[in-house]
């Protein structure tokens, strides 16, 4: 992201998102004080993370969400649109780590609301963060091993050609 002086912005947008976000939290906070909802168990992080990590990843990078990004974000060259609050949202929503911090609060209001609830949502999404990382690892695996074979080829070459 570029500095706010080099964006269309001012410091008031950044700090609407900023106090978005903290009355949301504080509303999540007093939700769970007033209904006795249990803290969130150490065992409940991971998964929770993971979730929030392909939560975040969707919502910013993949094309099935791009209607949600559409207003505020040019696709094609994935800059943000507009000025003020309307490009702050678009920088938002094109930053995976900075809608992580949204996409946790969200799945975590959704446990205070609806514990049983969140724990399919958690699941489905975790499931499929743990899914890219071995489809990457997949990927990664055999680039290497199709290089590994592409030098093996090159050096019987070279071979033959001596």
């Amino acid at each position: 992201m570029r500095p706010v002086h080099h964006t269309p912005t001012k410091p008031i947008d950044y700090a609407t998102l900023s106090a978005t976000y903290g009355a949301l939290l504080g509303t999540v906070v007093l939700a769970a004080r007033d209904r006795g909802v249990e803290p969130v168990r150490a065992a409940e992080l991971a998964p929770l993370g993971l979730a929030a990590f392909t939560l975040s990843k969707l919502v910013a990078k993949e094309k099935v969400e791009s209607w949600v990004r559409a207003p505020f974000v040019d696709e094609p060259s994935r800059e943000p649109k507009g000025s003020g609050l309307r490009y702050a949202i678009g920088e938002l929503l094109t930053c995976t780590r900075c809608l992580g911090a949204w996409s946790s609060l969200g799945l975590v209001a959704l446990r205070v609301a609806r514990p049983r609830e969140s724990r399919v949502v958690t699941a489905v999404l975790a499931t499929s963060a743990v899914n890219d990382w071995l489809q990457s690892g997949f990927t990664l695996l055999c680039t290497e091993a199709d290089d590994a074979a592409a030098r093996r080829d090159q050096r019987v070459q070279t071979l033959r050609a001596g």
